[in-house]
C-alpha cells in the first residue's frame, strides 16, 4: 500500500456534513478484541469478528491518509483493546508523520491500561501524547466484577508508567448505578491526586450484554448531584476534540467531563465519524448507516472513496437513537461497542 500523502486538490480540505457541523475528528476501532470483558460492554463469551476480514494495517493507514486529506485534524485509536493488535506501535509512529508535517493536529488513544506498563515509552516516541484510561473502580473486588479479570495493580502500575513517560493521561469511568455509584467521589479525588483529569459516561445500549442495563444505567445529572455533595464545581471553558463538558473542581483544581449520550445528547455539536477494523465507516456511534471503505478501496479508486466521504456527510444523522426506558429492552444498535469504539 503506498504510504505517500493523497492528494485530493479538488476537494476542500474541510468535511461538513447536511447539518453545518465540521466533521474534523476520526476514531478509528483498529480491533475489536479485547482482554477484558466489561459487564456493560460485551458478554464474557464474546464473539469476535474474522480475523480475516480485518484491514491490514497499511489499508488503515491509506485510509486515515484519506480522511487527514478531506479535513481530518484529529484521529483517536481505540478498539477493543487497540494495544493488543500486532504491529500498533509501528502503525502509530508511522502516522504520525502527519503530525510533523502540520496535517494532523494529534493522535491520541483510547485504552483499559492493561498493556501500559510495557507500552507507555513506546506510545510517547511514537507521537502520542494524550491518552485516555478506562478504570471503572479502584476497589479489587468491584474491578474484577466489572472487567471479569483481576487486573486492577496492573492497571495502576501502568498509570505510573504512562506519566513518567510524559503522558497527558485523561480517566474515562462508567457509572454504573448498581456497581461503582458511590465510589465516583473517590475515584475523582485519586485522579486529580495523580494529576489526571477524569470523564464520567453514563452506560450505552449498544449491543447485547450478560446484564440488563436499565439496571446499570443512571442519569449524569444524579450523579452529579452526589459529587457536588463533597466538591465544590464550576463550569469550565476547558474542551478537547471529544465530547466531554468539563467542570472544575475547586478543592483540587482538577476537571471533571460529563459525557451524558442519554440524559442530554451533544449531538448538535458532533464532529466525529469512526472506522472499523473491518473498514466499515459509521457516521453515528447510535445508529446502524455505514459505508464499507473495505470493499471500495480494494476493488475501486481514489474517485470512489472520495465520493464515499462525500456521502457520508450527506446521510450522516441529526441524532443517535438510543434508548433504555425499560427492562429486557433489546438494544437498537446490535453491534457492540468494542465494533467500534467509545
Amino acid at each position: 500500500m503506498n504510504r505517500n500523502f493523497i492528494k485530493n486538490p479538488n476537494n476542500k480540505k474541510i468535511l461538513i456534513d447536511s447539518y453545518g457541523r465540521t466533521i474534523n475528528y476520526l476514531r478509528v476501532s483498529v480491533t475489536d478484541r479485547c482482554n477484558y470483558r466489561c459487564t456493560y460492554c460485551m458478554p464474557e463469551k464474546m464473539k469476535f469478528l474474522p480475523k480475516k476480514d480485518l484491514l491490514t494495517l497499511d489499508e488503515m493507514d491509506y485510509l486515515c491518509s484519506l480522511f487527514i486529506s478531506r479535513g481530518i485534524k484529529n484521529i483517536r485509536l481505540s478498539g477493543g483493546e487497540p494495544l493488543v493488535r500486532k504491529g500498533i506501535i509501528k502503525f502509530i509512529s508511522n502516522l504520525s508523520r502527519f503530525i510533523e508535517e502540520g496535517d494532523l493536529d494529534e493522535i491520541t488513544i483510547t485504552t483499559n491500561g492493561s498493556q501500559l506498563k510495557s507500552c507507555s515509552q513506546d506510545l510517547y516516541d511514537s507521537g502520542v501524547r494524550r491518552i485516555n484510561v478506562s478504570l471503572d473502580s479502584l476497589d479489587e473486588e468491584k474491578f474484577n466484577e466489572i472487567t471479569r479479570r483481576d487486573d486492577l495493580l496492573n492497571v495502576l502500575e501502568g498509570l505510573e508508567a504512562a506519566k513518567k513517560s510524559g503522558l497527558k493521561v485523561k480517566i474515562n469511568t462508567v457509572v454504573i448505578k448498581n456497581k461503582n455509584l458511590y465510589e465516583v467521589n473517590n475515584i475523582i479525588s485519586w485522579a486529580h491526586k495523580n494529576n489526571f483529569d477524569i470523564s464520567l459516561i453514563e452506560t450505552m445500549p449498544m449491543g447485547l450484554t450478560d446484564q440488563d442495563r436499565i439496571d446499570q444505567y443512571i442519569s449524569l445529572f444524579d450523579v452529579k448531584e452526589i459529587i457536588s455533595k463533597k466538591f465544590t464545581l464550576a463550569n469550565s471553558p476547558h474542551k478537547t476534540s471529544g465530547p466531554s463538558r468539563y467542570e472544575k473542581v475547586k478543592e483540587t483544581g482538577g476537571l471533571i467531563g460529563f459525557i451524558t449520550p442519554l440524559s442530554n445528547n451533544f449531538c448538535s455539536n458532533c464532529n466525529r465519524i469512526r472506522l472499523t477494523s473491518i473498514g466499515k465507516l459509521y457516521m453515528c456511534l447510535g445508529q446502524n448507516d455505514n459505508i464499507d471503505f473495505r470493499n471500495i478501496m480494494r476493488n475501486e479508486n481514489i474517485d470512489s472513496l472520495n465520493l464515499a466521504i462525500d456521502r457520508a456527510m450527506h446521510t450522516k444523522p441529526k441524532a443517535h437513537d438510543f434508548d433504555i426506558s425499560y427492562k429486557n429492552q433489546t438494544p437498537e444498535i446490535k453491534r457492540h461497542m468494542s465494533v467500534t469504539g467509545g
